[in-house]
């Protein structure tokens, strides 16, 4: 390994594969969730990147970051968990669990982007952290149990100190100081349906600066579709 890297080489899929206990029968999947699409430039045998990889792990880690707060923080109303698992699954703590795991050290990428600390920009770490989570979902052996428990070690590192900036981070607050920075005027929240029996409701609330919705929300009540509504405005605009 230290050769390899010494010789301006990544690690190899295998022996990351190795390192972190993982088992692929088909390595070009790892191969592929390592490869940004900086490294197509200059390898032209190569034909895919890692961006549809991306797109898949992003939405399995909604789902075994969702079921795992819902297990674990019992205690937590539906915004609460939204929060929480919202401040789980950005880009800036997927890149910390990339460095845990030394990813950067097996990304395949451009002499440019390397030479650039490709290796160390938040943005390409999240993503290939999302890109490893799809192919060690789509690996034939491994599949949803496997991203689980390659899932739940990091999670439980980080659980108190993201529990409390989930607690104190308050979405709304969030996205109005956003829109007045942007001289947008103050957002505002509108009930756009309600169903269900009256012990029973769900709210959906949209948000809204100058006519323009940027967000729309579900809640068992007013104040939590709001806050879904403005946390999923943030994750729309891409605002930390």
């Amino acid at each position: 390994m230290a050769s390899q890297m010494e010789a301006g080489l990544p690690e190899s899929p295998a022996n990351l594969a190795r390192r972190l206990g993982l088992t692929f029968t088909n390595l070009a999947l790892l191969t592929r969730a390592l490869t940004h699409r900086s490294y197509l430039n200059e390898n032209p045998n190569v034909s895919e990147d890692n961006e549809r990889l991306e797109f898949l792990g992003d939405a399995v880690l909604d789902f075994i970051v969702g079921a795992w707060v819902y297990n674990h923080c019992p205690e937590m109303d539906e915004g609460a968990l939204t929060r929480m698992r919202s401040a789980l699954v950005r880009n800036e703590q997927l890149a910390e669990f990339a460095r845990r795991l030394e990813l950067g050290k097996a990304m395949r990428m451009g002499r440019g982007e390397d030479a650039s600390g490709g290796r160390e920009r938040d943005n390409l770490l999240g993503s290939t952290f999302e890109a490893v989570v799809g192919a060690i979902y789509l690996e034939p052996d491994l599949g949803l149990p496997a991203v689980e428990r390659f899932m739940e070690p990091l999670l439980d590192s980080v659980r108190e100190r993201v529990l409390l900036r989930a607690e104190i981070y308050d979405p709304k607050s969030h996205f109005q100081e956003w829109a007045q920075s942007q001289k947008l005027g103050t957002p505002r929240y509108v009930v756009v349906s309600q169903s269900g029996p009256d012990h029973a409701k769900v709210f959906e609330v949209e948000v809204r600066l100058k006519d323009q919705a940027y967000g729309r929300g579900k809640g068992p009540s007013k104040q939590v579709a709001e806050q879904v509504a403005a946390e999923i405005a943030l994750e729309t605009l891409d605002i930390r």
